[in-house]
């Protein structure tokens, strides 16, 4: 039997759902001469647990068990990153006298046999583990682009580092060659897109730099090489450098963007800068362009029904409401992608412009040449628009311009900062916005939160007491489905993959519509709105719990604040 019908073998075995996909994997690798294991295990469709064991048995491998251990400096010293990581050899530490435990998932890969034997002088004691124990003790143990830093540092350290910051670099390469400050940024960024990170954060601290991902809206501490405090100053510059900042600046907050290119894709980054008492704090918004489609946002049929309604009407303004990292951006883009059609004349203004839909004219704010959203607003109107998207209604200018574009024919779209769709005509009386012009031209308050969607490996049926359900206020029915969180190697032990958003409509209905004229209390608005069929956010949520969506946890974490405002009103 050739090594590739063993592998596809062994993938049956351990529950490949796709067999074409996993056959389709391994020949491509075995054309290309990369690791067939690897591309086997990359495609997802294997148990990698299973597999290890199967494995292991099959060529009478020992397989790794238990928790990957930390691995100590004077190991990490002696068993160098560029082995390590090149060759995705783990080294353990050994008991006294014992040989050195490595573990691998590519038994099969005999230059990291030849590479290991060619530096390490002692017994060594091959075995098997699940390819991402073995990824992530190498991560946690070396650290992002530890291979790339240790290179620098054998060729000079910061002044080496210092050299070639200028370089112009676009694309997201993982087989640049050279080891350099531009390369182990580039593995910074390359990472957080393949973890599906929003957000890069490098904080300097009084003795080591830290770097954060934030994934599915969470902050991950991101392990990062020993010493990388000494490159802090040509990371950060190198950073500045490729979005075109004034690096000798270092007492001002700046603000920039990098264009980049990853596997492909378009990927816009938003730089921002932050002088701090240990050191410039520089965060990276990743924008990559993304397709909007309805089926993603998993709309109830009600909310649904709601939302198609709202898009079909020739008028008003329907305003998305929710803190920042809500969302709002991405249900407004999928809005608008839906009505992009030919009979249309659709036009925006941004801050920034993050995805670029086809058809429809695009404006980004600067206001360092006075184009702001009330100017840019303005300019639009005159340009016979049917839809008009404004990133954010900032101020009382731009609202009442909005208002009268709703009065006058024009479908309007934009978000506000509030807690909950009712919150939302609260601000608006607030900016000064009469009562009767919000009634009148205001179709429908959104509000929004993401919840993390469980991960459909791991999850597990979740038992609660009954008081504890009564207490959270969720029907008892819907808990009967509930699921819990547990974690495994497809989603980095945290239990989640991704994020679903829940909502919250309030519709202006003509006995809303009276209300807000009649500067009714917010409480009172509340309660009218779901007398005529508005459910909350937390309700929205516990619908998630129901369909094994999200966990219960998730809906209180990010509902917590509206489920106080309620009980308060």
């Amino acid at each position: 039997m050739s090594l590739t019908e063993s592998l596809l073998q062994l993938a049956q075995q351990s529950g490949a759902k796709d067999l074409p996909v996993c056959e389709k994997a391994v020949v491509d690798a075995s054309v290309e001469q990369r690791s067939m294991v690897n591309a086997l295990l990359e495609t997802g469709q294997v148990d990698e647990k299973v597999f290890a064991h199967k494995l292991g048995e099959s060529l009478g491998l020992p397989v790794w068990d238990g928790e990957i251990p930390p691995i100590p400096a004077p190991l990490r010293d002696k068993f160098p990153a560029r082995i390590a990581l090149r060759h995705r050899l783990l080294p353990v530490t050994p008991a006294e006298g014992e040989p050195l435990p490595v573990l691998c998932f590519d038994p099969f890969d005999h230059l990291a046999r030849q590479a290991l034997a060619g530096f390490w002088g002692g017994d060594t004691h091959w075995m098997l583990a699940p390819r991402r124990a073995v990824l992530d003790g190498l991560r946690g143990g070396y650290g992002v682009g530890a291979e790339t830093f240790d290179e620098i540092m054998e060729a000079g350290g910061e002044f080496a580092a210092a050299n070639d910051l200028e370089q112009e670099t676009t694309i997201l390469d993982e087989n640049d060659s050279e080891a350099s400050v531009i390369k182990f940024v580039n593995q910074i960024i390359r990472e957080a897109l393949q973890e599906r990170a929003t957000d890069i954060h490098i904080e300097p601290l009084e003795d080591d730099l830290q770097v954060r991902y934030r994934i599915d809206g969470v902050l991950r501490n991101i392990p990062v090489p020993p010493r990388i405090k000494l490159f802090q100053a040509s990371l950060i510059s190198r950073i500045k450098i490729m979005a075109h900042l004034d690096i000798a600046e270092r007492r001002l907050p700046q603000d920039g963007r990098i264009n980049l290119e990853f596997e492909g894709r378009p990927i816009d980054v938003r730089i921002a800068t932050i002088p701090s008492v240990t050191g410039e704090s520089i965060s990276l918004r990743l924008l990559g362009q993304q397709r909007f489609d309805f089926a993603q946002m998993g709309l109830s049929e009600t909310h649904e029904a709601s939302v198609r309604n709202l898009l079909a009407l020739p008028n008003g303004i329907v305003l998305i409401t929710g803190p920042t990292g809500s969302g709002k951006s991405t249900t407004l883009y999928t809005f608008l992608a839906s009505l992009n059609t030919k009979d249309r004349r659709i036009v925006t203004i941004e801050d920034p412009v993050e995805n670029k839909i086809p058809g429809v004219v695009q404006i980004a704010v600067k206001p360092e040449i006075n184009l702001t959203f009330a100017a840019g607003l303005r300019s639009i109107l005159r340009g016979d628009p049917n839809v008009v998207m404004v990133g954010e209604m900032r101020d009382v200018e731009t609202t009442e311009i909005a208002i009268r574009a709703a009065l006058t024919g024009h479908l309007v779209f934009s978000t506000l900062h509030t807690n909950d769709a009712i919150g939302g005509i609260t601000r608006l009386v607030d900016m000064g916005i009469e009562p009767f012009l919000v009634g009148s031209s205001v179709r429908a308050f959104i509000a929004q939160r993401l919840v993390r969607v469980l991960c459909p490996w791991c999850c597990e049926p979740a038992q609660y007491s009954e008081q504890y359900l009564k207490d959270i206020g969720i029907p008892l029915e819907k808990a009967k489905t509930a699921h819990r969180a547990v974690g495994c190697d497809r989603c980095r032990q945290t239990g989640y993959q991704g994020r679903r958003p829940i909502f919250e409509i309030c519709l202006v209905t003509p006995l809303l519509q009276e209300m807000i004229t009649a500067k009714a209390t917010n409480a009172a608005l509340k309660e009218a709105a779901k007398s005529q069929g508005m459910r909350n956010l937390r309700d929205d949520g516990w619908e998630k719990v129901a369909e094994g969506t999200t966990t219960i946890e998730e809906v209180l974490r990010v509902t917590v604040v509206d489920a106080s405002k309620s009980k308060e009103g």
